[in-house]
């Protein structure tokens, strides 16, 4: 969802929700989530504030709350406390029957943004004059509707930062070449995993509309988008000098949305629910630092008090779009839901939708 589509949908909630405390939020929150029963779910992304996430049916990364909110067949209201894409998904893998709620339209992706489909459906063109048909398409779930909608049309499939390897396998039996959305440095490290050397590895630049690469184009096997996670990227070499100087025996574990340079010098890489799990499998006492979102290396922090465990950047900020979430919205986006008034929906067009879910589906299917 592009900066000026989200301002333009943007609704701001009335001073009095911004002027109560936060015990008269929570309270409102608990109330509103009593009275609407199971006709309410309420999914919290990994990385939300902890005054949100306290309130959440379940929690997880974008995916699993999707999924989750499709099965859950018996509640009507879907308030999805992530962003944007996150909802979409939602609201493609939900019923007609229920609606998909965003508390904050402003809560957006930075990643997602980087790749709209007028710049994917140029880049397309150019590259099958490049390289003719030989390119399958590939999406990581960050990203939106529309690109998810581009790629099943033309045969590709999502992928998640935890099967990433898996898809691009699969990718690699049915044509020669890639071409991976919108995050250039997952697609980077999940092919260099598989082999694929660096010098195979071209970058799509969507704002010149150019091919970014010296050698042989013969040689290319994976194209990737220029686009990347604005945390995950703030991660540096230099964070793991600082680390391994202040603390040797400390392990550094990274998400995979983090640049090259700084996986191929951590301990071990993976997704978030990678990360939870090797810290709660580790032994007391271990040390560990973390890259990836703030919101959630606190939280990991505050559950796992015999452990020593840091952020790999002290200085770094939580998500901003996702820090849009918060209890004076989430409280009115109830109000307004016991009201009857559809304020905030999330709703994919059904062309899109369609091709969106066949791009879903044929990672879900695979992955079963």
């Amino acid at each position: 969802m592009s900066i000026l589509s989200t301002l333009q949908e943007q609704i701001i909630i009335p001073d009095h929700y911004l002027q109560l405390s936060q015990e008269e939020l929570e309270t409102k929150v608990a109330e509103a989530k009593k009275r609407l029963g199971s006709r309410l779910f309420i999914p919290g992304h990994h990385y939300q504030k902890d005054e949100v996430i306290q309130f959440a049916d379940t929690t997880g990364d974008s995916l699993k709350l999707a999924q989750v909110s499709g099965e859950n067949t018996e509640a009507e209201f879907i308030v999805f406390c992530g962003v944007h894409f996150m909802a979409e998904t939602a609201d493609i893998l939900t019923t007609e029957k229920q609606k998909v709620f965003l508390p904050d339209m402003r809560a957006g992706c930075s990643m997602a943004d980087m790749a709209d489909i007028d710049q994917t459906e140029r880049a397309w063109t150019k590259l099958q004059e490049i390289f003719g048909d030989t390119i399958l398409p590939l999406t990581y779930v960050n990203s939106t509707a529309a690109i998810k909608s581009f790629v099943g049309e033309n045969k590709g499939t999502t992928v998640t930062s935890s099967n990433a390897e898996t898809m691009v396998k699969w990718a690699f039996n049915q044509k020669e070449r890639i071409l991976f959305l919108p995050d250039q440095h997952l697609g980077r490290n999940t092919a260099y995993n598989l082999g694929v050397g660096l010098d195979e590895m071209a970058v799509w630049n969507p704002i010149t509309d150019t091919l970014e690469y010296d050698g042989d184009y013969s040689k290319v096997k994976v194209i990737l988008w220029k686009g990347h996670c604005s945390v995950h990227e703030n991660f540096t070499v230099k964070n793991i000098q600082e680390v391994r100087k202040s603390y040797p025996d400390m392990s550094i574990i990274v998400h995979p949305e983090c640049r090259r340079e700084v996986v191929e010098l951590s301990d071990a890489a993976g997704s978030t629910n990678y990360i939870i799990n090797a810290i709660e499998k580790s032994e007391p006492g271990s040390s560990w630092a973390i890259g990836t979102e703030m919101n959630l290396v606190k939280r990991i922090i505050q559950s796992h008090p015999d452990k020593h465990i840091i952020s790999l950047n002290p200085h770094m900020c939580p998500c901003l779009t996702m820090n849009r979430i918060d209890l004076p919205h989430l409280a009115w986006c109830l109000d307004r839901i016991e009201a009857g008034e559809d304020a905030n929906i999330i709703k994919v067009e059904d062309n899109i939708a369609n091709n969106a879910k066949l791009a879903l589906e044929r990672m879900l299917t695979f992955n079963n």
